[in-house]
């Protein structure tokens, strides 16, 4: 399956998703303090951070839902404040909060979503059949989203996202609510689409289970950028063995605090 069209020879070289020096405040509030991160072509990047870390934040800005007055953000190296249409037209997006029509049908939905992306008839069709089979749902297509389950729905939503192809794919907090079960699959299914699309992803999350040793890890820590590269090597700059203990190490946070 290619849900990933190929890229064009002025963007080839360029990242997924640079973000440089960007800060953003809410009032008197710092919210993100001087962010920068790299997302390279067909890597799974992981935004480790606790909820208020500034992860749904840094994904606004990405998103444009808000303004940033300070700093870069390229898509494919589009700057997304001077070039808005052709970044974010590469750019697919699944919000922590579920975004699905429960009163429409998988299909549908799908359809819709290939509408605001001005593709039509045939084209939209083919497309969402191929996404829904790519994360196994092709059967229920004519279902109501409103018989899903939690981690179906999410599928969904996975699928969605993949049919304009973007080159650069953010997901927040994409499994919170989950199964055991349900979270696999949605972890497998967007590893996948890394392996084979060369697509580029930015996954945030609090949960350490979901890094593994061949990730990249970002970890953010009430606004501000901690550490950023493989995560072998964060392990080795903490002295540890578990992403949880490196995480407790860097940021010198308390076990009280992490569960609450």
């Amino acid at each position: 399956m290619n849900m990933v069209s190929e890229p064009n020879v002025k963007t080839e070289a360029a990242p997924a998703l640079v973000v440089d020096n960007v800060s953003h405040s809410f009032g008197e509030t710092l919210a993100l303090n001087d962010v920068s991160l790299e997302v390279p072509r067909g890597a799974f990047v992981v935004l480790l951070g606790l909820n208020g870390a500034g992860k749904s934040t840094l994904f606004a800005l990405i998103t444009r839902l808000y303004d940033n007055v300070t700093g870069e953000i390229r898509i494919l190296g589009h700057d997304v404040r001077r070039n808005a249409s052709a970044a974010l037209q590469r750019l697919g997006v699944v919000f922590q909060g579920r975004t699905l029509d429960i009163d429409l049908s998988l299909k549908q939905n799908l359809l819709y979503h290939c509408a605001l992306h001005g593709i039509s008839g045939r084209e939209a069709r083919a497309r969402s059949k191929s996404a829904l089979e790519f994360v196994q749902l092709a059967d229920r297509a004519n279902e109501k989203v409103r018989n899903l389950s939690g981690g179906q729905a999410r599928r969904v939503e996975i699928a969605r996202s993949l049919l304009h192809r973007p080159a650069l794919l953010l997901l927040d907090e994409p499994t919170v609510g989950l199964d055991i079960d349900s979270r696999e699959s949605a972890v497998r299914i967007v590893r996948s689409l890394v392996a084979k699309e060369r697509l580029g992803v930015l996954w945030a999350t609090h949960l350490f289970d979901e890094v593994e040793l061949t990730d990249l890890v970002v970890v953010l820590h009430k606004g501000r950028v901690l550490f950023s590269g493989a995560v072998t090597e964060f392990l080795e700059k903490t002295g540890t063995k578990t992403v949880s203990d490196a995480f407790r190490a860097l940021t010198g946070i308390t076990d009280t605090e992490l569960a609450a």
